[in-house]
């Protein structure tokens, strides 16, 4: 049987700064209007502050859907809405799910499981170099074997893995979920000294996002 696939869209954005002109409560109004949006859309979601942590986001949305027409019917709604028309996407990624060749067992994401969205997610592509899907499967499978017994010391940090082959430009897109910014810091620092990191192109941008209503982010915008 074959496992159905979830498409992931983060699409971040930043606010055009007329918004901030703009009549208290217009803003109010705009802001219903787009929770009514997302409320009556046939994706799931999740709400996300950047504010203040970059100069080239100030939050995000994150889809989940098994239907790529969903997400886009979604991201349309919102542009034809009045705060839609002050916000200009930044970087908008697309990945979907896929059982992991190296896991020894399924692990479900866990924004598709249902479970409850951690304080901050930690976003970022991921792209390995192509002398590494040269290497033999198993020589793979044992360092991957290392790079996750790393993670296994981190149970407060939650893992989205969703893969970009073919259908973006980079080779993964992961999500880390969890309510200690720090204990990502250090399960980042300790897989840096891990053999699979000698074979990492690239894994920037990485952005550091916080779980927000959709009202009260917008609120925040100014």
């Amino acid at each position: 049987m074959v496992e159905a696939r979830t498409f992931f869209n983060f699409s971040f954005f930043k606010i055009d700064p007329k918004w901030r002109w703009m009549a208290d409560l217009a803003k109010e109004e705009s802001a219903k209007e787009i929770d009514q949006v997302l409320r009556n859309s046939k994706t799931k979601y999740r709400i996300y502050s950047t504010l203040g942590l970059r100069d080239d986001a100030e939050f995000l949305i994150w889809f989940a859907s098994e239907s790529i027409d969903d997400i886009q019917n979604t991201i349309s709604k919102l542009y034809t809405t009045v705060f839609g028309k002050y916000i200009i996407p930044s970087h908008v990624y697309l990945s979907c799910t896929r059982p992991s060749i190296y896991a020894k067992t399924g692990r479900t994401s866990s924004f598709i499981a249902g479970e409850e969205a951690k304080k901050y997610v930690v976003v970022y592509p991921f792209v390995k170099t192509r002398d590494w899907y040269l290497l033999p499967l198993e020589q793979r499978k044992k360092m991957m074997d290392e790079h996750i017994e790393v993670g296994h010391k981190y149970p407060q940090v939650l893992l989205n893995t969703t893969y970009s082959f073919g259908i973006h430009d980079e080779d993964f897109m992961l999500a880390f979920e969890s309510d200690e910014l720090n204990a990502f810091q250090d399960l980042i620092m300790e897989l840096r000294e891990t053999q699979v990191s000698k074979y990492i192109e690239r894994d920037t941008p990485m952005i550091v996002c916080v779980k927000k209503d959709i009202i009260p982010l917008i609120s925040s915008l100014g």
